[in-house]
């Protein structure tokens, strides 16, 4: 199998699954390049209302490929991080699901996910220490975000490799499952995700990533005026039902 990403949209949520295994699903340069447009399409696509990020088989990703370093350690640095912060600003909800192995650029990619679920096997490491390569400011800042700087300067200090366990501890996963129960878990709450407001979802987002300014607190009050789902969401209460918000991203009310 050549290395690359596959996409499947199915039930309002796209699966973008990480495929490599003849090197643990290591993203090669060609890899890193693909994930932006990959994203800008799936932003784009009405249908994909949740995006998951997964690895083919037994394991997630276990960082980049060495041998795509012949390009250069500060080209292959900027490719990953441009794919980093084209996940981390993908305007829809973004969950990792993760087995067996996520290491350096996986666990790059699965930090600048919203949300991940683990299986109990899975093993988390970023490893730059190993090879003399400085972590970028932004992965760094994202890290502590999620674990405090104690087990973000833990991981990065040493490249060691933590547990399941621990990662939950720690907060750099969110919910860990037996093996054989990680996809139906992920299913179902990809589902939940998709059933929600797309709206609420946009706007605590970017609320979530830092403060906002007047100007883009008044543009989500008049999406919430103007884009419908407020009053379903009412309705639906009322008459017992499950809500059809209909707001998209993308499609913004501008008055």
């Amino acid at each position: 199998m050549e290395p690359a990403l596959h996409l499947d949209v199915a039930g309002g949520t796209a699966t973008v699954r990480i495929a490599n295994p003849a090197k643990r699903n290591a993203m090669t340069t060609d890899m890193w390049r693909a994930l932006p447009g990959l994203l800008e399409r799936c932003a784009a696509d009405p249908a994909v209302r949740v995006l998951v990020l997964t690895g083919e088989g037994g394991t997630f990703c276990a960082g980049a490929d060495i041998s795509s370093l012949t390009e250069g350690v500060d080209r292959s640095r900027d490719l990953a991080i441009a794919a980093e912060e084209a996940l981390a600003a993908f305007p829809k909800p973004t969950l990792a699901a993760v087995r067996g192995f996520c290491v350096g650029g996986g666990c790059q990619l699965a930090a600048a996910c919203d949300l991940r679920f683990a299986s109990d096997d899975a093993s988390f490491g970023v490893t730059p220490a190993k090879l003399g390569i400085v972590y970028g400011a932004s992965s760094t800042r994202r890290l502590v975000e999620l674990t405090g700087p104690a087990t973000a300067k833990y991981l990065l200090f040493s490249g060691e490799l933590i547990d399941a366990a621990r990662a939950l501890r720690t907060g750099l996963v969110d919910e860990v499952w037996p093996q054989e129960a990680l996809d139906r878990r992920v299913a179902e709450f990809a589902g939940v995700l998709a059933s929600r407001s797309q709206l609420t979802q946009a706007a605590a987002k970017e609320f979530a990533a830092g403060p906002a300014g007047p100007g883009r607190i008044a543009h989500w009050a008049e999406q919430e005026r103007a884009g419908g789902d407020t009053a379903e969401g009412v309705a639906a209460f009322l008459e017992r039902r499950q809500p059809r918000f209909g707001w998209t991203v993308g499609e913004e009310t501008f008055v």
